[in-house]
């Protein structure tokens, strides 16, 4: 699979208005306030970049889903503030995000300052890819900048529509991104590890296919760990379990035997008689009792996996081991990001659950690339392309 897009570098930014795609799409609380403003942090470098090189930076973002109405509460000024603050340099944020008003308070904004435009999902047509729209963007502005890795996966006006109509580039960010999945994608150092956990085997299965191809050793965790063992003959108490996956997971094990790859499942269980944080926990073996639901990996297992990573030269890992948001559920997916980070090899992140575990446990800075985009670095996975990415460069 092919994964490049042309750099800043390949733009002339010196006195062009950039329009930059970010992704500040960040949490916040009941009264709006952000509770926490990574993503924002993350753009910085390349906000950076395109004013010393010159140019001026205009923000396109996205804020939750108000399917195409102004909704109050979903406004950027907020995001605004913050990004000024982190700038340290003045943020005109503006309420449209298209028309002759937007395009004079480009032109009347401060130089060395940024402009931040409003919700681009306040239009109809965003999430559809309306051509139009991309062009009323596109008029804004002489260069487009994608640095938006977590909406790539977006056919969206304002990810891959404006690149259609000016000469465009990847952000830092977004390269760093590219980068990390062309590396482990592509290129990668053996033995190659890929840990996948979360909910639904539906989920993954598209990303078991492509990953088989390409790794020595795919560890299986979390609820969808327990449709495959079902798929093996062993009981799994009341666990979670998707019957009409079981074929498709009797065909993966299949390709796995037949490529060569360890398919590694659980070989114990974390259980309790119920979904709560308070339920009584015991370790059983494979097979799991009557009554019973297993809701994270087992001890040995756990020592199992942690092996398999830690002597990896190359590892992936998304999707935690299970029910890490509560305490008694926690040691699986904490042992194996232990592991990860004793890993010597290149090791990534992807998904939004691996991500806040990692954070959970303060292992971020030993990790050597923590993606930014969950359903992105999921469908790179899947070996597809990224519309975002793909459209990027096709202009001169």
């Amino acid at each position: 699979m092919s994964l490049q897009a042309p750099s800043i570098d390949s733009l002339a930014l010196q006195g062009k208005t950039v329009l930059i795609r970010v992704d500040f799409n960040v949490p916040r609380d009941a009264q709006g306030s952000i509770t926490d403003d990574t993503r924002i942090r993350a753009a910085l470098p390349t906000l950076r970049a395109v004013l010393a090189g010159g140019g001026k930076p205009v923000c396109l973002m996205h804020l939750g889903r108000p399917k195409g109405q102004v909704v109050e509460d979903l406004r950027v000024s907020a995001i605004g503030k913050r990004l000024e603050e982190l700038m340290e340099l003045p943020v005109t944020t503006l309420t449209e995000s298209t028309g002759q008003a937007v395009s004079d308070s480009i032109a009347g904004a401060p130089a060395h300052g940024v402009v931040l435009l409003e919700n681009v999902r306040f239009h109809g047509g965003e999430t559809q890819g309306d051509p139009e729209l991309s062009k009323s963007y596109a008029a804004l502005g002489d260069l487009f900048i994608n640095d938006a890795f977590g909406a790539s996966h977006r056919a969206h006006s304002s990810v891959s529509g404006i690149a259609g109509c000016l000469p465009s580039a990847a952000g830092l960010l977004l390269e760093k991104e590219v980068q990390a999945f062309g590396r482990i994608l592509n290129d990668p150092a053996r033995p190659f590890v890929a840990i996948l956990g979360g909910a639904k085997v539906s989920d993954k299965l598209t990303v078991i296919e492509n990953l088989l191809d390409k790794v020595d050793v795919l560890v299986v965790g979390g609820g969808m760990a327990y449709t495959f063992l079902a798929a093996q003959g062993h009981s799994v108490g009341i666990s979670l379990v998707e019957e009409n996956q079981i074929d498709l997971c009797k065909a993966a094990l299949a390709k796995a035997a037949e490529r060569g790859v360890r398919l590694l499942l659980p070989v114990d269980h974390v259980v309790a008689d119920r979904f709560a944080a308070d339920a009584e926990a015991s370790v059983s073996g494979v097979d799991i009792p009557e009554g019973r639901m297993a809701l994270d990996i087992g001890p040995k297992t756990q020592e199992l996996y942690a092996a398999e990573v830690e002597a990896a030269k190359t590892v992936v890992w998304n999707g935690p081991m299970g029910v890490f948001e509560m305490e008694a559920f926690r040691a699986g997916t904490a042992r194996v990001g232990q592991a990860l980070a004793n890993c010597s090899g290149y090791t990534v992140v992807g998904g939004g659950d691996s991500v806040a575990a990692i954070g959970m446990l303060g292992l971020e800075s030993a990790v050597d690339h923590i993606s930014t985009g969950g359903g992105a670095s999921l469908e790179l996975l899947e070996g597809k392309a990224l519309p975002g990415i793909a459209a990027l460069g096709q202009i001169a």
